[in-house]
């Protein structure tokens, strides 16, 4: 698949599934408690704060009892301990990220995520594949800062010429066209990314 030799995967929407409001159905019984529960914990503005490295998980923990009907607090608690349990693997980009490593590429995560990060990102099969992880909180930067994806590259000796990073969200990848990598935006097709790797000379 041509000269470049590294893929770095976002883990949200790329790898695993993310949404807030699928969770939250989860540990509720009716929709209007699983969009009070949403709007309490994931769709709260702390919540990039958490991912940021900036609040802890306690704090985010206070912060979404104050913004959560007491009734549903059990639920709150029980969803804060097992959500990512509930988070899918992408087939087809873990199927692809396999056969990468199978054929030499280096495989690489960078995600803007929480320092618990393994509790949903060890389902993925990729995950035992990894040859590094980059991860927002434990770095205290985030996407789209080239700076997060110039760390990965001094971290794990990378050539930016020599990676493609993938992500679902076009202003990360143009944060990391600007630190050197390739980008390909991720739409949910992974077809679509083997043949663009194919295409790389």
């Amino acid at each position: 698949m041509g000269a470049k030799r590294n893929i770095v995967f976002d883990m949200g929407n790329v790898l695993m599934t993310f949404d807030g409001r699928e969770f939250a159905r989860v540990f509720t019984d009716s929709e209007e408690d699983a969009r009070a529960l949403y709007e309490g914990f994931f769709g709260r503005g702390e919540w990039a704060l958490l991912d940021s490295g900036t609040i802890d998980h306690a704090t985010m923990m206070r912060v979404a009892e104050a913004h959560t009907p007491e009734r549903l607090l059990p639920n709150l608690h029980e969803c804060f301990d097992h959500w990512p349990e509930h988070s899918r693997v992408i087939e087809g980009t873990n199927d692809l990220a396999l056969r990468l490593h199978d054929a030499g590429w280096g495989v690489y995560v960078l995600s803007n995520a929480n320092d618990r990060i393994e509790q949903q990102l060890s389902q993925a099969p990729a995950f035992d594949v990894l040859d590094g992880l980059v991860v927002s909180a434990r770095e205290r930067l985030m996407k789209p800062d080239p700076a997060i994806f110039r760390v990965l590259c001094e971290r794990y000796d990378l050539d930016p010429a020599s990676c493609v990073f993938v992500d679902d969200n076009l202003d990360n990848c143009a944060g990391a066209r600007v630190a050197g990598l390739d980008a390909f935006h991720f739409t949910g097709d992974a077809t679509e990314l083997e043949a663009y790797l194919g295409t790389l000379a």
